[in-house]
């Protein structure tokens, strides 16, 4: 598996596999299996998703060495401020079975995320975690957090597909060196992306699914992508990226795809709601 070097010094998968809507007790587990045998090495779970032991279990299950696959998971809003921050990293370790995650993440913006992240710096110095990082932190949010941070954040996880570029975050991330990682980074189905007139005449020019091409182009432009799929043969071919690349025009015409928003505001989320309906304790 090819890696991306992040600003911490530790590398990360340049795909991962993603098991946020997997159902737990079973499903998640034999999805993992099925992408760890495909070829996957990165996995991305949360706490919010509730599919955390499956993880782990897929994991022992599989057989490959530890420290060959990467284990990402997210400290969830209910967990914030320092004490309970503390609690919800040692909660995700014994629901994962682990010894250490490779990255943990705020899973978005709320309350005390300065506490929590004073939480996982200590958890790095402490070996609990190698790399630390965020997720759906738009420009004000990251901006208003970085003069907090001892340890710079080494991720951003973000929706991010070719409708959603994320251009203005990316610079300030190239600023720090903060990779982004793209969630939803086929559009979650999104049929407008999927049928784009120029994703497909690129992908028929390759002999590849649209799907190939867009992972292709996040691939090319240093962003980590997390397809999820339930599907055994959607999960080999979204990792059959490395047979083809896009030309610089290419990479271009995709770039001027972008509509400038997602699916999801950051900056307008109701998490009191969202609270609401994910309750991990």
């Amino acid at each position: 598996m090819n890696t991306f070097q992040l600003n911490d010094g530790h590398k990360i998968p340049q795909t991962g596999f993603g098991v946020f809507m997997v159902e737990p007790n079973g499903p998640t587990e034999q999805v993992v299996l099925m992408a760890l045998k495909a070829g996957y090495r990165m996995i991305d779970t949360a706490a919010a998703y509730f599919n955390e032991e499956d993880v782990g279990r897929a994991i022992r299950k599989s057989g490959i060495p530890r420290d060959e696959i990467y284990v990402t998971s997210k400290l969830w809003m209910q967990d914030y401020g320092y004490a309970a921050a503390k609690a919800g990293i040692d909660t995700s370790l014994k629901k994962l079975g682990l010894d250490y995650m490779d990255l943990y993440l705020l899973h978005q913006p709320y309350k005390d995320t300065a506490g929590a992240w004073k939480a996982m710096e200590e958890a790095v110095k402490a070996g609990k975690i190698r790399s630390i990082g965020i997720s759906n932190h738009s420009l004000a949010f990251l901006k208003k957090l970085l003069p907090q941070m001892e340890i710079l954040p080494a991720v951003n996880q973000m929706e991010c597909n070719p409708f959603c570029q994320q251009k203005e975050l990316r610079r300030l991330l190239n600023q720090y060196g903060i990779r982004l990682e793209a969630w939803y980074p086929l559009g979650h189905g999104n049929a407008e992306l999927l049928q784009n007139e120029v994703l497909r005449g690129i992908a028929e020019k390759y002999q590849k699914s649209v799907g190939q091409v867009i992972l292709r182009w996040h691939l090319q432009e240093g962003i980590v992508a997390l397809p999820k799929s339930t599907s055994e043969a959607h999960i080999r071919e979204n990792l059959q990226l490395y047979d083809f690349s896009l030309t610089d025009a290419e990479m271009a015409e995709i770039r001027g795809l972008d509509q400038g928003h997602g699916t999801h505001n950051p900056d307008d989320m109701n998490n009191e709601k969202i609270l609401e309906r994910y309750n991990v304790h």
